[in-house]
């Protein structure tokens, strides 16, 4: 096991290629280029290949293709190209095919502030495509948790056959700390199908989660964005999409604890319970441990997983506490909090490149009193 001082996306490149990854396409784009720039040393030596793509249109279309063929592919890049990037991303959603997607946020509307961190991307990482599907989205907070949920990213990516979102910000990214890189995580393999290749059906409706076959091993079959039946090809039977829709839905949904993760922080006993996640929740810890030697009971629930969900553990660690949301927008994910809740909630959030420091949240908890 090696120990290391490194990033945190060099931490995401070393723990992709931990996780099997061995292609990556993608475009230039601050503050994620180093992602890049990392998988372009790492792949060769690891059998892999680097493409720098012309656009990031290019980029979700080669990963798409490259997973199709049976390699882990991932890309990288951060708000505006992530923009450019949904149309694929709703095409490997409904077609199901396995990517994994690094978006290091930065500061927007549009081309924004490239080198100041935000979290602006929350919603367009849940909605930003169009129709009605389900998709995936991990969020880390340290250098260590980038390594090691980024190997959890291609996990659930490969074990429920759809794009996973991997949100960091600025800050995670470029931010320096001493990583194990740990050899003992799990690495999960897709399954593959087992029935003869000319009985096989890539939808195969028996299956929440239907077995994946790879291009070029014999296995014949249609890839569509149009709604499709069971064998691929494209359908315009209103029981047939609909059945599509539901299990696309049903295989994320019922698996929800399988998926899903949280981090709480002396939560148990407190009256004001924090939510914050990635680079905010650093900060949010030490207002907890400010706050507590100053008498007030805070705590905090720091969401891991931000899509789907985490419906169950905010509302039950939310009773019968104030709850704060921060987080460096004009204010998302506090609104899937208040749906959750289904009571207002105190907000605080900015979006003008700066952190929101622990004394901000020290004194947003502190005026509610």
């Amino acid at each position: 096991m090696k120990e290391l001082v490194i990033s945190g996306n060099d931490a995401v490149a070393y723990g992709a290629i931990y996780a099997g990854c061995r292609f990556f396409a993608g475009y230039p784009i601050t503050p994620s280029t180093d992602i890049a720039e990392r998988m372009a040393n790492l792949l060769p030596k690891n059998g892999g290949v680097f493409i720098q793509m012309e656009d990031e249109l290019g980029s979700i279309s080669a990963i798409i293709g490259a997973s199709l063929a049976g390699k882990k592919a991932m890309t990288a890049t951060s708000g505006p190209g992530f923009s450019l990037m949904q149309e694929g991303i709703g095409f490997a959603s409904y077609s199901e095919i396995p990517v994994v997607v690094v978006d290091v946020q930065r500061v927007g509307p549009s081309t924004g502030i490239p080198t100041y961190p935000a979290q602006g991307d929350v919603m367009q990482a849940r909605f930003g495509t169009h129709g009605s599907h389900p998709i995936i989205v991990v969020y880390p907070y340290s250098v260590q948790e980038s390594y090691e949920l980024i190997v959890e990213a291609f996990n659930l990516s490969e074990k429920y056959r759809t794009p996973v979102i991997f949100l960091s910000d600025e800050v995670i990214g470029h931010m320096r700390e001493k990583v194990r890189l740990t050899q003992d995580l799990k690495v999960f393999e897709r399954q593959k199908p087992t029935v003869p290749k000319e009985e096989y059906l890539p939808y195969d409706p028996n299956y929440d989660i239907p077995p994946f076959a790879n291009f070029g091993e014999g296995y014949r079959f249609h890839i569509t964005g149009l709604t499709h039946d069971e064998t691929g090809f494209p359908t315009s039977n209103p029981v047939k999409a609909e059945a599509l829709i539901e299990r696309l839905h049903r295989k994320i949904y019922k698996n929800i604890d399988d998926i899903g993760r949280f981090e709480t922080f002396y939560a148990d006993d407190a009256d004001y319970l924090i939510i914050a996640y990635g680079a905010t929740a650093r900060s949010a810890k030490d207002a907890v441990i400010e706050l507590r030697n100053k008498g007030i009971k805070a705590g905090l629930l720091r969401p891991i997983t931000i899509w789907p969900s985490l419906e169950k553990p905010i509302r039950e660690i939310a009773e019968g506490k104030k709850v704060f949301v921060f987080e460096m927008n004009m204010g998302q994910y506090v609104l899937e909090v208040e749906r959750i809740i289904k009571r207002n909630v105190e907000f605080f959030g900015k979006e003008n490149g700066e952190l929101i420091t622990p004394e901000e949240m020290e004194l947003c908890i502190q005026r509610s009193l």
